[in-house]
């Protein structure tokens, strides 16, 4: 005689949908996504079907149409007038210059450092869940060198949020399309393909890395769940997330 038994599959089915409705009203802040990180992680946030909703704060809009995707354009001099829209399940904090954009030491500061400071502060005030930061590979802030210890001191500064979970990703050189002409960048980039295969053991994290390589990462890192504490990943860890 048949037994109908299938009240436990139907339930497990049920909650498996539920889960998914729950994953599918996520909702993302990505700070940086005309940058060569930036762009990339943009396209998985779009692309994929965890996050329902997506905002973009930069300067000017990107060049990308979805449904998903809500584009703010904000004067980072003022982020508290923006609070609004900082919220959702993670923060990617793709924002960062250089030294041709910004010779002046005080407001390069103030982009790779001020800027993702305040952000993680208004992220943490409304109770977001996780903060995603690109740093750089060799970042300390006892070093001597400007940028490397600028960098330290963002993370730093960063990690002393309350968030669930910050993950702060350390690439090396990065390798992908520009928008923009940097012939010493080209020349580096050059120069690392012909390094690469002598870099191993605990060189390897030196080794250059794709920039979509590292926004896969962020977006695996992000979709995990029940991730809390710090984390940091150097740059062959990166690879390994991807």
């Amino acid at each position: 005689m048949f037994k109908h038994t299938n009240f436990i599959p139907q339930n497990n089915y049920a909650y498996f949908c539920a889960q998914i409705i729950i994953y599918m009203s996520y909702k993302a802040v990505i700070v940086g996504a005309s940058g060569l990180i930036g762009r990339n992680l943009l396209n998985q946030l779009l692309t994929n079907n965890v996050y329902s909703e997506v905002i973009s704060l930069a300067r000017k809009k990107v060049p990308v149409h979805s449904s998903k995707l809500k584009q703010i354009i904000v004067d980072f001099d003022h982020l508290d007038d923006y609070s609004e829209h900082i919220n959702g399940r993670a923060i990617f904090c793709c924002l960062g210059s250089t030294r041709n954009k910004t010779p002046d030491k005080a407001d390069y500061h103030k982009v790779d450092h001020d800027y993702i400071v305040k952000m993680a502060e208004i992220g943490e005030k409304n109770q977001v869940r996780q903060f995603h930061l690109i740093s750089s590979i060799g970042a300390d802030e006892q070093s001597s060198a400007f940028y490397l210890k600028m960098k330290g001191e963002t993370e730093n500064d960063v990690k002393a949020k309350t968030y669930k979970s910050i993950h702060i990703y350390r690439p090396s050189v990065l390798v992908g399309p520009r928008t923009e002409s940097r012939p010493m960048e080209r020349l580096t980039i050059k120069l690392m393909l012909l390094i690469n295969p002598f870099l191993f053991g605990p060189l390897k994290k030196y080794k250059s890395i794709a920039a979509k390589t590292v926004a896969v990462a962020m977006y695996n890192q992000s979709i995990k769940r029940n991730l809390r504490g710090v984390f940091i990943y150097e740059s062959d860890q990166i690879k390994k997330l991807a």
